[in-house]
């Protein structure tokens, strides 16, 4: 059995933070329903290339093991639909901006369903109506001002990692409100925007700002606090170094054929690494240009000490799998990366592909308009 079977969500969401937390609910056995405007659709169906069978590599990464319906909130009937879906369904998780509009807010919700579990993602939080986006929220959040060369312009992270932390707050909230729910019988509204996710998830750096008041910046691919802990060259390329306690780095050392590194008084503590991070570097890499980086991964791995070849994402699931990790998940006819999670005893569900615009149109309206107590089963 899966964890989340027998739970019914609504998803009223669309573009990414939202549907990777419906997806992951559906990963782990809810059913989950996403409801999408006829004829247009989630916005990201249209987000490419790359395309896949039907649709986007965009879409179909976020929206598997669903059940696809079309409706139009402005419409009465359908409104009255999707008004049903909400009454019964156990979670409830949307992106809308008018939501009052639509009868569809946590109140006329929860007014005929005091058991939901309500989630609403926004971009900057509930008081704002500013809308939200990963690469804005990037800028405006300061995660971009870290990101980059410390000359250059700053830079957004190469995936939308702003609305994937908040898909996972989103998935954080709503399992801590059914579970709560086991207890007290009540249900909760559940409230992440962006821009708490990414503050969250500047951990040290904002913690750094907090404790100086100094805004921290750009270091490339350095890290302010660790030494060394960054990209090193080696004889044809670079190498991902990342000694965190002076154990590693004495190692290091060592392999290198220079261990008195270690005990010089400007490297033997992280701390005295980090003020004299340019002569370390310079000492390291003068030893690491007598080999290929390849090389010096294999010695420093049997070494134990923490470091890799700068891989591209095709190279890193190849990796994956050669630490039997089994990266990815046939859906249909098509492979993606699977749900991260794994369990001694529970599994998650074999995933279905990604439905078609409307494809479920029949078979949940249908479901919606007849006893509320009938089974709905998700896709297979």
């Amino acid at each position: 059995m899966t964890p989340l079977d027998g739970v019914l969500v609504a998803d009223f969401s669309r573009v990414l933070a939202g549907p990777l937390a419906t997806m992951t609910l559906a990963d782990l056995g809810a059913t989950v329903v996403k409801v999408e405007r006829p004829g247009v659709g989630d916005e990201t169906r249209a987000w490419g290339p790359p395309w896949t069978d039907g649709s986007s590599a965009y879409f179909d990464c976020v929206n598997r093991s669903k059940l696809g319906i079309t409706l139009d909130l402005a419409g009465d009937e359908d409104r009255l639909l999707a008004a049903e879906l909400a009454r019964r369904a156990d979670v409830v998780i949307h992106n809308l901006r008018d939501v009052h509009r639509f009868g569809l807010d946590y109140a006329s919700v929860a007014a005929g369903n005091p058991g939901v579990v309500y989630c609403s993602i926004t971009g900057f939080g509930r008081d704002s109506d500013r809308p939200g986006y990963d690469f804005l929220v990037q800028a405006v959040g300061g995660l971009m001002s870290i990101t980059g060369d410390p000359d250059g312009e700053p830079r957004k992270v190469g995936v939308a990692l702003v609305d994937v932390l908040t898909g996972k707050d989103a998935v954080i909230g709503v399992l801590a409100a059914l579970s709560a729910r086991v207890r007290t019988g009540r249900g909760d509204h559940v409230q992440v925007d962006l821009l708490s996710s990414l503050l969250g998830g500047l951990v040290n750096q904002a913690a750094g700002y907090l404790a100086t008041g100094i805004p921290p910046g750009r270091m490339g691919n350095q890290h302010p606090s660790i030494a060394p802990y960054e990209t090193l060259h080696c004889a044809d390329g670079l190498l991902a170094v990342a000694c965190g306690n002076d154990a590693q780095f004495a190692r290091l050392a060592t392999v290198l054929g220079v261990p008195e590194l270690a005990r010089d008084e400007r490297f033997a503590g992280n701390p005295d690494r980090v003020s004299n991070r340019r002569a370390l570097i310079a000492a390291l890499e003068g030893r690491l240009a007598a080999a290929t980086a390849a090389v010096w991964e294999a010695r420093f791995a049997a070494a134990g000490v923490p470091a890799g070849l700068v891989g591209d994402i095709g190279e890193a699931v190849d990796r994956a799998a050669g630490y039997r990790l089994e990266p990815t998940v046939e859906v249909g006819s098509a492979r993606q990366i699977r749900h991260p999670v794994r369990y001694a005893h529970a599994s998650p569900r074999a995933p279905s592909r990604p439905p078609a615009l409307g494809e479920h149109d029949a078979l949940v309206r249908q479901w919606l308009t007849g006893p509320a107590d009938a089974p709905l089963s998700a896709p297979r």
